[in-house]
C-alpha cells in the first residue's frame, strides 16, 4: 500500500534537519503494551530511529514543548489510530500537530486503524465516533463561557485533523495476523525512512557494484524461501571484505523482516565475555530488547536458538577467524533451519577459506583484488582528488599501483599519504622506503593473519617470503617436509587463510605486501644485527654478515642476490658461525674463495661460481633435498645423498661423469645441461625407482648413457641436443609412467621394439634425427618401429627437421593426436592426410610442400571434417597455393576463442580473400590500422574472421620475431579481447586470418572498433598492407549461399574498402 507524502525531492531537503526517523503517535491506555509495544520494537530492530513519548522524554523538560520538537523533527509519523484514540485530548493535539508539519513541512503520515474502520474515523462514526462524543461532551461541560470561542476552535481542528487522516493511505488491521501486519507496516516505514547507507562506507567506492553482482547471482543460484542460504566472503586482509558485506546489507535489507551486522567478531570474541557480547548484541538488534539476561555462552545459543527460529533474517558476521564464532552464534551448520526461520540469508567475511569448508557454507565467494583501472581510480582519488594522476606523476603512479598489487587498503593508505605531496623526490622516497617497510597501518592488518597461524605455518610463510615465491607447490612442499614443517597441510591452510594463492599451473605466489610484511617480520627479529636473524636475503645484509664473519647459529637461510654479479670477499670460516643453516641460494655471487664448510642442516643448496673441485670435508649432505651448481667445478659426485631429489647441472665445464658412488636413491629429477666434458652417466640412473624426470641438453660428448630404462617412476624423458649419443635405451617392463619423450637433434639411427610398451606415452619428439632420412613416411615406418600401441595415445608429435619428402595415410590411428610439428621439413612435398582430432599443425618453413590434405582442384582447403582444427601454419611454404573459402569459421574456431593465441592460419601471400566485405589497403607503410563495423543486426552475429598482409623486408630472418595484435573494442568502449600471435619472419609477404567467437559477449547495435597492429622485436623489418574484417553469422552457410561469387576472381578489393587510421 502506497503511503501519501512529499516527493522525493521535497523529502531529501527535508531529511537533514530531522533527529528521527519516526514519530509514534497512539492511545496509551488501548495500545501501549501491546501492538505499539511490538511495533516499536520491530521499527528500532530494523535500524529505524523511533519516538515514543514515554521513552524519549527527558526529565525537567515541559511535555507539549518535547512533543511539538519531536513531531517537528521527524520524517515520518506514524499515527496508531485506536478505539479509544479520540477520547484523549492529548493525541489529538498530537494529530493536529502532525497534520500542520505534513502540510508545512512536507512530512510523511502513515496513518495505522488498529481494529477501527477507517470510514468510522473519517466520520467520527462507530464505537471510534462514541469516544470523540464522549471526549467533546465533557469538553463543553468543562467550559466556561469566556473559553467556549476557543475550545470550539480547537475541537473543529481536532475534527479536521481525523477527517484529514482518515483520508490518506495507510493499513487497517481487521482480520489480519499482528505480526504479519506489524513487519507490513514497518517495511513500509523502512523504505520511507531508509537511508542511503545503513551502514556507513567511505565515498568513492571502486569496483563495488560488479562484486554485489557478482553476490546476487551467486545467491539467485539458490532457492530462497524453501532454506537458510549462507555465504562465505573470504580474502586477504584489507581486499575490501567489510565493505562488500556493509554495500550488500544496504542492498539487501529491505528483503528480510529483520537484519543484524555483527562487526569486528574476531576482536570482539578475544574480550573477556566476548562471545557472550555478540550472543546479546543480536539478540538486542533483532528483538530490540536489552533486558534479555545471557550468563554463558551455552544460555546464549538457547535464547538465539529459541528467539530467533521462525524469524526471516539477514545477518551479517564480520571478520570471522574461528570456527567457535559462528558455531556460538549460529549453531551447527546442518541445523540452520532450527535456528533462523526459512528465507534467511547469513554473510560470512573471514580471511580464512577453510573456516568456510569446515562450516559446510556452500556459497563461497572469493574477494579478488582490483584490476588494474579500478586500482588506479581509487588511488588517484586519494592522491589527488581525481580519477587520473597529476602532470609528471603518471610514471609514479604506476610504480605504486605494482607496489599495492590491487590491495585497496594499501591504495588508500598510499594515497593519503602522498595527498598534496608535489615533490616527485618525496614519491620515490616513499616508495623505496615501502619496499623494505611497508606502512603500519598496512602491515598491522596483513599480520592479524600471520599471528593466527602455528609455529610450524609461521615457518613455512616466512620461508616463503623470503626464498620459495614463484616455484612450484610440489617443490615447496618437499623442501619444507625435509625441514620437518608438515609442508603439505602447512601450505593448504597458508592458501586458506589467503596468505598465498597457488595459479593453475601449481606456482606459488604471494601477494607484494604480504612478502613484505614477512620480510619485516624476519628484519625485527634484531633491527640492528642482521647476523641475529634468522633468514637473510637482502644484499647489504648478506653482504655484511658473510664479509664481516657476523654470522650466528640463528640463521637458517641465505638468498644472495646482488644488485649486479660481484665480488664477496668470503671471510674464512663465515660459514663456521652458521650450523643451522637450511638454505642456501646464491644466484650471482663470486667469492674471493670456495666456503671451507658448509652446515649439515642443509636442505637447498644453490651455488653458482662454486669454485671447489670438491664439496667442504665436514659435509656430509645427508639430509640435502636440492642441490644445483652453476658454472662450478665440481668434476664427480662423491658424496652419498641419500635424500636428495632435486640434481641439476648446468654449464659445468670439468663435470665428466655421474657415478653409481652418488648413491642417490631417493632422486626425483636430474636436469644436466651444457656440461661440455661430460662423457658418462652410469647405468644405475636408468632404475632409480622414484626417479620422474631425466633430462640432459647440449652435452655434446656425451656416449655413455644407461642402455635401460626400467623405472617405475619416470614420466619424462629428454635427451636433446647430444649428438654424439647414437642409441635409444631399451624401455624395460617397469616403465609404465613415461608420457614425454623428447630425443632430437642426436645421432640415434633407430628406435628399439620395447618403445612400444609406452601406453601412456603423450609426447614424442624425435626432430632432426638420421632415422627419418628416407623418402616417405608411410604407416609401414611406424609398425616396424613398434609403434602401434603409442598410436591412440599420443598427443603431441615432433618431426621437425627430417628429411622426408612425403608423410603419407595412416595418421588416422592416431585418435589423440592435437599437435603435430613439420617444421623445417624442407624436402617435404605432400601431406596426405591428417590425423581426426588434430587441432594445431605446424608446417613452418617447410618450403618443398605442395599438396595439403584433401586439396581440391581450385586448392581451396577441405578441412571441414576436422572440427577441432583451429591453427595451421604454413608460412615460408612458398609453393602453397591457398584460396581460403568462407567455411574456415568453422575450422578455426577454437575451444577458447581468442584467448587460444595459435588460433589462425598462416600462409604466403599478399592479398585479402574476395569474400571479406570490410577491408583496407594501406597506401603507406604503417604498422597499425584501425577499422570500423557497423553491428546493425548484432543478434545474427556469430563472431569475426580477420585478416591482415603485411610484407616482410628481404633481410629479415626465421629469428626474426613478428608481433601480430588483433583487438576487438564494443560500442561502449569494452575490450572484448585480444588476439596475439608471435611468428617468425619468413623474408616474404604473408597473410594472417584469424577467427574472433563473439558468442560469448552481449553485443548492441553501434559501431565495432577493430585495431589491427603489428611490430618486430628488433628494427622495423615489418609493415601492414591490407587488413579486412569478415562478419561471420551463425547461419554463414545460408549466407554464403546468398552472395554473388564470381568465380574467376581469385581475390577482389572493390568498394568495400575504408581508409585506415596510419600510426
Amino acid at each position: 500500500m502506497a503511503v501519501q507524502g512529499a516527493s522525493s525531492s521535497s523529502l531529501s531537503s527535508f531529511t537533514h534537519r530531522c533527529k528521527y526517523d519516526v514519530f509514534l503517535s497512539f492511545r496509551g491506555e488501548d495500545t501501549r503494551n501491546n501492538f505499539t509495544a511490538h511495533l516499536h520494537a520491530a521499527l528500532v530492530q530494523k535500524g529505524i530511529n523511533t519516538y515514543r513519548d514515554d521513552d524519549k522524554l527527558q526529565r525537567g523538560e515541559e511535555i507539549s514543548q518535547a512533543l511539538s520538537e519531536a513531531i517537528e523533527s521527524s520524517r515520518i509519523s506514524v499515527v496508531v489510530l485506536s478505539e479509544n484514540y479520540a477520547s484523549s485530548r492529548w493525541c489529538l493535539e498530537e494529530l493536529a500537530m502532525i497534520i500542520d508539519c505534513k502540510k508545512t513541512k512536507q512530512q510523511t503520515v502513515l496513518p495505522v486503524f488498529y481494529e477501527v474502520d477507517p470510514t468510522d474515523v473519517r466520520h467520527q462514526s462507530g464505537s471510534f465516533g462514541k469516544a470523540w462524543a464522549k471526549l467533546k461532551d465533557k469538553i463543553k461541560d468543562e467550559t466556561k463561557l469566556k473559553d467556549k470561542i476557543k475550545d470550539e476552535t480547537k475541537v473543529q481542528r481536532w475534527e479536521s485533523a481525523l477527517t484529514e487522516v482518515a483520508g490518506l493511505a495507510g493499513f487497517t488491521s481487521v482480520g489480519r495476523n499482528e505480526s504479519e501486519f506489524i513487519q507490513e507496516v514497518v517495511l513500509k516505514v523502512f523504505k520511507v525512512v531508509k537511508p542511503k547507507s545503513l551502514n556507513h562506507i567511505s565515498e568513492h567506492l571502486v569496483g563495488m557494484q560488479s562484486r554485489v553482482q557478482d553476490i546476487h547471482n551467486k545467491l539467485s543460484s539458490v532457492e530462497v524461501n524453501d532454506t537458510t542460504r549462507i555465504l562465505g566472503i573470504f580474502g586477504i586482509g584489507g581486499v575490501g571484505k567489510t565493505t562488500l558485506a556493509k554495500e550488500i546489507y544496504n542492498s539487501f535489507l529491505d528483503q528480510f523482516e529483520y537484519g543484524c551486522f555483527l562487526a569486528n567478531v574476531r576482536e570482539t570474541s578475544q574480550r573477556e565475555n566476548g562471545l557472550i557480547r555478540l550472543q546479546k548484541t543480536l539478540l538486542y538488534k533483532i528483538l530490540g530488547d536489552w533486558s534479555l539476561k545471557v550468563q554463558n555462552e551455552d544460555e546464549g545459543m538457547g535464547l538465539i536458538k529459541k528467539m530467533l527460529w521462525s524469524k526471516k533474517v539477514l545477518l551479517i558476521l564480520d571478520d570471522v577467524d574461528q570456527l567457535f564464532q559462528v558455531e556460538n552464534l549460529l549453531g551447527d551448520r546442518n541445523r540452520l533451519g532450527d535456528w533462523l526461520g526459512l528465507g534467511s540469508l547469513i554473510i560470512i567475511t573471514t580471511r580464512d577459506e577453510g573456516l568456510l569448508t569446515n562450516y559446510n557454507v556452500h556459497l563461497p565467494y572469493k574477494m579478488k583484488e582490483l584490476d588494474h583501472n579500478e586500482a588506479r581510480r581509487l588511488f588517484c582519488w586519494n592522491a589527488f582528488e581525481k580519477e587520473e594522476p597529476s602532470q609528471g606523476f603518471a610514471e609514479l603512479t604506476e610504480n605504486f599501483l605494482r607496489y599495492a598489487g590491487g590491495l585497496p587498503l594499501a591504495l588508500k593508505v598510499l594515497g593519503s599519504y602522498l595527498y598534496k605531496r608535489e615533490e616527485i623526490k618525496f614519491w620515490e622516497d616513499a616508495l623505496e622506503r615501502y619496499k623494505r617497510i611497508p606502512p603500519n597501518d598496512i602491515q598491522d592488518t596483513l599480520r592479524i593473519s600471520y599471528d593466527g597461524l602455528e609455529e610450524s605455518e609461521k615457518n613455512i610463510f616466512l620461508d616463503i617470503a623470503c626464498f620459495f615465491v614463484g616455484n612450484h607447490e610440489e617443490y615447496v612442499t618437499k623442501i619444507l617436509d625435509g625441514c620437518g614443517f608438515f609442508a603439505y597441510n602447512g601450505i593448504l591452510i597458508l592458501r586458506e587463510k589467503s596468505l598465498i594463492t597457488i595459479n593453475e599451473y601449481g606456482t606459488i605466489n604471494m601477494h607484494e605486501l604480504l612478502e613484505v610484511m614477512g620480510k619485516e617480520i624476519v628484519r625485527k627479529e634484531s633491527d640492528k644485527d642482521p647476523g641475529k636473524r634468522t633468514r637473510l636475503w637482502f644484499h647489504e645484509d648478506v653482504r655484511y654478515v658473510l664479509e664481516q664473519n657476523k654470522g650466528t647459529d640463528k640463521i637458517e637461510g641465505i638468498l644472495i642476490d646482488l644488485p649486479k654479479e660481484d665480488l664477496i670477499h668470503l671471510s674464512p670460516g663465515a660459514f663456521k658461525k652458521m650450523p643451522n643453516l637450511r638454505v642456501l641460494i646464491n644466484r650471482n655471487a663470486l667469492f674471493s674463495e670456495p666456503p671451507n664448510y658448509f652446515s649439515n642442516e642443509l636442505r637447498v643448496l644453490h651455488f653458482k661460481n662454486y669454485h671447489g673441485s670438491s664439496f667442504p670435508s665436514n659435509f656430509n649432505g645427508e639430509k640435502l633435498v636440492d642441490l644445483r651448481m652453476d658454472k662450478c667445478k665440481l668434476k664427480k659426485l662423491r658424496k652419498n645423498f641419500q635424500n636428495l631429489k632435486f640434481l641439476i647441472f648446468n654449464e659445468c665445464e670439468f663435470l665428466k661423469r655421474i657415478s653409481d658412488k652418488s648413491g642417490l636413491p631417493n632422486l626425483e629429477q636430474l636436469d644436466i645441461s651444457f656440461c661440455n666434458k661430460l662423457v658418462k652417466v652410469d647405468q644405475f640412473i636408468g632404475s632409480l625407482s622414484k626417479l620422474v624426470r631425466l633430462s640432459i641438453y647440449e652435452c655434446p660428448k656425451l656416449n655413455s648413457f644407461p642402455s635401460l630404462i626400467n623405472s617405475r617412476s619416470l614420466k619424462e624423458l629428454s635427451v636433446d641436443s647430444c649428438k654424439s649419443r647414437a642409441s635409444f635405451p631399451e624401455i624395460g617392463p617397469k616403465t609404465k609412467c613415461l608420457t614425454s619423450i623428447k630425443w632430437s637433434f642426436t645421432g640415434i639411427k633407430e628406435l628399439p621394439p620395447s618403445i612400444g610398451n609406452l601406453t601412456e606415452l603423450r609426447y614424442l619428439s624425435l626432430a632432426v634425427l638420421n632415422y627419418f632420412r628416407l623418402r616417405s613416411l608411410p604407416p609401414s615406418k611406424l609398425d616396424s618401429s613398434k609403434f602401434t600401441n603409442c598410436f591412440s595415445t599420443l598427443t603431441k608429435l615432433d618431426l621437425s627437421g627430417s628429411t622426408f619428402v612425403m608423410l603419407l595415410g595412416g595418421m588416422d590411428r592416431f585418435v589423440q593426436l592435437r599437435k603435430l610439428n613439420l617444421e623445417y621439413c624442407e624436402q617435404l612435398e605432400k601431406i596426405e592426410e591428417l590425423p581426426p582430432n588434430i587441432e594445431v599443425v605446424n608446417a613452418r618453413g617447410c618450403r618443398s610442400l605442395k599438396s595439403f590434405p584433401e586439396v581440391s582442384k581450385r586448392f581451396e582447403f577441405n578441412t571441414s571434417n576436422k572440427s577441432r582444427l583451429h591453427s595451421i601454419d604454413l608460412s615460408g611454404c612458398s609453393k602453397m597455393l591457398v584460396n581460403v573459402g568462407s567455411h574456415v569459421a568453422a575450422i578455426l574456431r577454437p575451444e577458447n576463442y581468442f584467448w587460444d593465441q595459435s588460433c589462425g592460419l598462416l600462409f604466403p601471400g599478399n592479398k585479402i580473400p574476395n569474400w571479406f566485405y570490410h577491408c583496407t589497403e594501406i597506401s603507406n607503410s604503417c604498422s597499425s590500422v584501425f577499422i570500423e563495423v557497423e553491428l546493425l543486426n548484432p543478434s545474427v552475429i556469430k563472431g569475426i574472421l580477420t585478416c591482415a598482409v603485411w610484407e616482410t623486408e628481404t633481410s629479415a630472418r626465421s629469428s626474426d620475431k613478428l608481433v601480430a595484435n588483433f583487438i576487438a573494442v564494443n560500442h561502449d568502449g569494452s575490450c572484448l579481447g585480444t588476439i596475439r600471435r608471435t611468428i617468425s619472419l619468413m623474408g616474404s609477404d604473408h597473410v594472417w586470418l584469424a577467427f574472433y567467437d563473439l558468442e560469448p559477449f552481449t553485443l548492441a547495435k553501434g559501431s565495432l572498433q577493430l585495431h589491427f597492429h603489428c611490430s618486430s622485436y628488433y628494427e622495423p623489418l615489418v609493415s601492414m598492407k591490407r587488413c579486412g574484417v569478415h562478419l561471420v553469422r551463425k547461419d554463414e552457410e545460408n549466407a554464403k549461399r546468398e552472395r554473388d561469387d564470381d568465380d574467376d576472381k581469385y581475390y577482389s578489393m572493390d568498394g568495400n574498402l575504408e581508409d585506415g587510421d596510419e600510426d
